[in-house]
């Protein structure tokens, strides 16, 4: 059963080889792998670092940033926190005070400017080790696991993780009965 797809997430690299990027490489990076999810109808693309790691620029230093994709309508947030249990402690710090404090609430402050939770989270790396990044998204996300590097992100990687989850029947957390 096909799944629609609103946000997809890719998580890799670390702070180090993000700041390889100059604006032009982040904005050529956007361009290719946003037109992959704009082509298939999905609005958001979130790029996360795998781990915050030691040395490199800090998380404030590499910035979030929101980059429009050439192609189609989507928005690419790079997300430079490497530290799943820092951005949740950020995120509840963002809610109002008196505002109530929901699942809604939570993903909103998470993943503020896209507006739902991500779908699928392809991961670049092994497939028997979760990125301390993610907290939120294992709970309802699908994760595609791609054994490849950074510098070696590529369209086609996208592509086969989107046709990978189009494959699946997602459970949203439940079990089969």
């Amino acid at each position: 059963m096909a799944s629609s797809l609103a946000h997809v997430m890719i998580v890799a690299g670390n702070r180090r080889e993000w700041a390889e990027l100059d604006a032009a490489g982040w904005q050529a990076l956007a361009d290719e792998l946003g037109g992959a999810v704009a082509a298939v109808g999905c609005a958001w693309l979130t790029l996360r670092v795998y781990e915050a790691g030691e040395g490199g620029p800090s998380d404030a230093e590499l910035g979030r940033r929101h980059l429009a994709a050439a192609e189609g309508q989507c928005t690419v947030i790079v997300d430079p926190v490497g530290d799943g249990r820092q951005r949740f402690a950020d995120a509840m710090r963002q809610v109002p005070a008196g505002a109530p404090i929901d699942e809604k609430a939570v993903a909103t402050a998470l993943y503020e400017p896209a507006d739902v939770e991500p779908d699928l989270v392809l991961v670049l790396g092994p497939p028997t080790r979760l990125p301390p990044s993610l907290v939120w998204e294992l709970a309802y996300g699908e994760l595609v696991f791609v054994p490849a590097t950074f510098a070696d992100l590529r369209r086609e990687h996208l592509l086969t993780a989107i046709a990978e989850f189009h494959g699946r029947r997602r459970r949203f957390g439940g079990l089969d009965e």
